[in-house]
């Protein structure tokens, strides 16, 4: 409700400063005469009402949880001292919040943690209070402020630049601030993972055995985290999917883009379309009960005994049939975007159809599709649902495309699942396998800026 008041008291600022600016015009003899349109003063309102509530309200966020554990703990500490419950404060502050909404037992202590409980609730209530009444204060004040300032002279339009530029700025420091954060956090815990695991048998080990041994005479967890095989998969995999997907989405966006009329391109381009709106998971069970039992089946018709049930070339075409709709829609953008000049003055020099697309139409449109292609191959070692359904979780080190593989991702989600400790070797190694995937992916778009960067100026 707060929220709903905030919001309509800064549509009523808006409205009553536009209405004001345009009174103003009109007593003037017209709006020549202000220094800018009467809209921009309602946002200038509007702006003035609500930024400092929301300034507030980050600070009443960040300030009030320290606040009430603070005064909540002094409290319990002026009852019983804290040190004598033997208990953490935290989990002490813990048990305080949970005693204020059931019982929680009956510790030593729960004399003091009922009436400190108490206590947080009237401290709690209080300061939702406080804070409602600060918040419309504040609302109407700034509000108030916001229409008494409206004046011919008054530069609103500035005011509300510099305040959308200061957003601007602030998406972009809050998506770089983001980025660098989890940059450092991956690298952080890799390096403990580094620590406990040297960074040679990481890179060229070519056993992935991530088990960590509990007991001396446990057998089956080695611990071994060579992460080749994990690599030769992912490789195996993507290289699979983009031999589907790369002349598919091609040959697709070529010929929407070049050769099919409005009404063919009308249909075909949203069924294409659908495909990339179809859950990785059913693409996964598709691969898992379709794809992979007939790719068995074809094998073993045909003399081959070793094959398995679940292998990288299942999971790699149908993870290919995914990805075909990047492919075909930024390329056929790209496509489409190259100008029709270029085309016409080819078919002037007399060239064929297709000898434009090939010689004029493709090598204009390569940056774009370069990135395209950049796009699906992300996309392909990203992937997880279809290779765990359709590859399989054994890290074999292989080339045949009829053998069950795994990948980094699929790795880093069973490295996270379970009870292991958070600081053991077999945790941290899905951090390192995220920073290796991490710098492979930061390689390959520097390469594709090189190829868009090269081929842009022959064409500029």
């Amino acid at each position: 409700m707060l929220f709903v008041v905030v919001i309509i008291s800064a549509l009523l600022a808006y409205a009553l400063a536009r209405s004001k600016a345009l009174t103003i015009a009109t007593g003037l003899g017209g709006k020549r005469h202000l220094h800018s349109l009467p809209n921009y003063y309602g946002w200038y309102a509007m702006w003035v009402t609500l930024l400092p509530v929301t300034v507030f309200s980050i600070f009443w966020m960040l300030i009030e949880p320290t606040l009430l554990r603070g005064f909540t703990l002094d409290y319990f500490n002026s009852l019983f001292p804290i040190d004598s419950t033997r208990v953490a404060k935290d989990l002490l502050y813990s048990q305080i919040i949970a005693a204020s909404e059931r019982s929680i037992g009956e510790p030593e202590y729960s004399e003091a943690l009922k009436e400190s409980a108490s206590y947080y609730q009237l401290l709690e209530s209080r300061g939702s209070i406080g804070f409602t009444v600060l918040v419309i204060s504040l609302v109407l004040f700034s509000g108030a402020l916001s229409w008494l300032k409206i004046s011919p002279r008054l530069r609103a339009r500035n005011h509300v630049e510099l305040v959308v530029r200061g957003l601007l700025i602030l998406s972009s420091c809050i998506a770089i601030v983001t980025t660098v954060g989890i940059v450092l956090s991956v690298l952080f815990e890799s390096l403990r993972f580094f620590a406990k695991v040297p960074i040679t048998e990481f890179l060229f080990g070519t056993h992935w055995s991530p088990q960590i041994a509990l007991r001396a005479d446990q057998q089956g967890a080695s611990g071994a985290f060579g992460a080749i095989p994990l690599f030769a998969g992912t490789l195996l995999i993507t290289f699979i999917a983009m031999c589907v997907a790369a002349p598919i989405g091609l040959f697709s966006a070529i010929y929407l883009a070049e050769y099919a009329n409005d009404r063919v391109r009308s249909v075909v381009k949203p069924l294409l379309e659908i495909l990339a709106g179809i859950p990785t998971v059913v693409y996964g069970f598709f691969a898992a009960l379709m794809v992979a039992p007939w790719i068995r089946s074809l094998a073993e018709s045909m003399g081959s005994q070793s094959v398995s049930s679940e292998s990288a070339l299942a999971a790699g075409l149908v993870m290919g049939v995914m990805i075909i709709p990047f492919v075909s829609s930024l390329s056929d953008d790209v496509i489409r975007a190259v100008p029709q000049s270029l085309r016409d003055a080819s078919l002037a020099m007399g060239a064929t159809r297709s000898e434009t697309v090939k010689k004029v139409v493709l090598p204009a449109a390569l940056p774009g599709i370069v990135g395209g292609l950049l796009l699906a191959i992300s996309r392909a070692i990203g992937e997880t649902m279809i290779v765990v359904m359709a590859a399989g979780l054994a890290a074999n080190l292989t080339a045949n495309p009829l053998e069950s593989v795994t990948t980094i991702t699929v790795q880093i989600v069973t490295l996270l699942v379970g009870d292991q400790e958070f600081d053991s070797a077999k945790t941290l190694a899905a951090f390192a396998l995220g920073l290796t995937l991490f710098i492979v992916t930061l390689l390959l778009n520097i390469v594709a800026l090189r190829i868009v960067k090269k081929y842009r100026e022959q064409y500029d």
